[in-house]
C-alpha cells in the first residue's frame, strides 16, 4: 500500500540546526584556503555549441541507466532555457570534451520542475528553492570526481544566488548519494514516489538547508568538507542569473557561506 504524501497544510517542520558560534567562523576565515586546480573545468553555459556539449553528456550518462528516456534526449529542453535556470557543463582541459552536466532551476520564475509531480510541505512553502536535475557524467574515477565538482558548482550557485534551500527528485540508486551529503527527507515514511513529470520513475525528494550546510558538514566530519568549503576550485566559474552576493569569487562565496546569509 502507497503512504500518503504530505500536502499543503502539513505542520511537519524542517531538522532544526544550531549556527557555527561567531568565534568558530571567524577562526574559519583566518585559516588559509589550499587552491587546487582540476583538469576540466565547470561553467554556465551561455552559447549553443555548449549547449549541444551537455545535451551530448546528459544523453550518454542517462543511456548508461535509462535508455529509453536518453532516446529522447536529443535536443534542448524547455527548461534549459526558463528564466531563473542554468545549465552547467563540465569540459575537459586537454579536449574540451564534455565530462558533466547538470541543470539547476529556481523557484525565482515559477514551481520547481518536481512540483509537476508533488506538492511540497508547509515549510518550504515561500522559500527560495534551487533543483538540480538532467545531472550526467562520464563513466569511471574521472566522472565520480566531475560529480562531486558539479555539486559543490551547485552548492556555491545556491550561495550566491540566495538560495535557502536545495531540493531534489533522486531515483535509487542516485538518492544515496544525497543521503551522504546529509540531505533530509522532504516527505518521511514516503519513499519512492512516482513522479508524473519523469515518467512515472519512482523518486525520493530531499532537500539541505543552505545557511546551515557548512557547520553541518563540519559537525559531521564530513568526508567532503574539506573539499567544498575548505578548498578553492578556481576552474569552477559561478554566474547566476540572480545575485544578492553581488560578483564575488569562489574564494568569497566560501566565506560569505561560512558567515551565513541573511534570506
Amino acid at each position: 500500500m502507497q503512504r500518503a504524501i504530505p500536502v499543503k497544510g502539513n505542520t511537519m517542520s524542517p531538522t532544526p540546526f544550531h549556527s557555527l558560534p561567531d568565534a568558530a567562523t571567524a577562526r574559519q576565515d583566518l585559516l588559509p584556503r589550499p587552491e587546487e586546480r582540476l583538469p576540466f573545468t565547470v561553467r554556465v553555459v551561455t552559447d549553443t555549441d555548449a549547449l549541444g556539449k551537455a545535451i551530448d553528456m546528459r544523453r550518454a550518462a542517462y543511456g548508461r541507466h535509462i535508455p529509453t528516456l536518453a532516446a529522447t534526449m536529443g535536443a534542448p529542453e524547455r527548461h534549459d532555457n526558463d528564466p531563473g535556470a542554468v545549465v552547467l557543463l563540465a569540459e575537459s582541459k586537454l579536449d574540451g570534451a564534455p565530462l558533466g552536466t547538470m541543470r539547476i532551476q529556481t523557484n525565482r520564475n515559477g514551481p520547481l520542475w518536481l512540483e509537476q509531480s508533488v506538492q511540497l510541505p508547509d515549510w518550504l512553502q515561500g522559500k527560495s528553492l534551487a533543483e538540480a536535475t538532467r545531472l550526467g557524467t562520464t563513466a569511471g574515477t574521472i566522472g565520480r570526481l566531475t560529480k562531486h565538482v558539479l555539486f559543490k558548482a551547485y552548492y556555491l550557485y545556491c550561495v550566491s544566488a540566495g538560495i535557502e534551500w536545495m531540493v531534489i527528485a533522486g531515483r535509487s540508486p542516485l538518492d544515496r548519494q544525497y543521503d551522504a551529503l546529509l540531505f533530509q527527507e522532504v516527505f518521511p515514511g514516503a519513499g519512492y514516489i512516482p513522479m508524473r513529470h519523469a515518467g512515472n520513475i519512482p523518486h525520493r525528494v530531499l532537500a539541505f538547508h543552505i545557511p546551515t550546510a557548512q557547520a553541518k558538514w563540519e559537525a559531521a566530519d564530513h568526508p567532503l568538507y574539506d573539499f567544498i568549503v575548505r578548498t578553492v576550485h578556481p576552474d569552477i566559474t559561478i554566474v547566476p542569473t540572480v545575485s544578492p552576493a553581488g560578483d564575488l569569487s569562489v574564494e568569497k562565496l566560501l566565506l560569505a557561506a561560512a558567515r551565513g546569509i541573511e534570506h
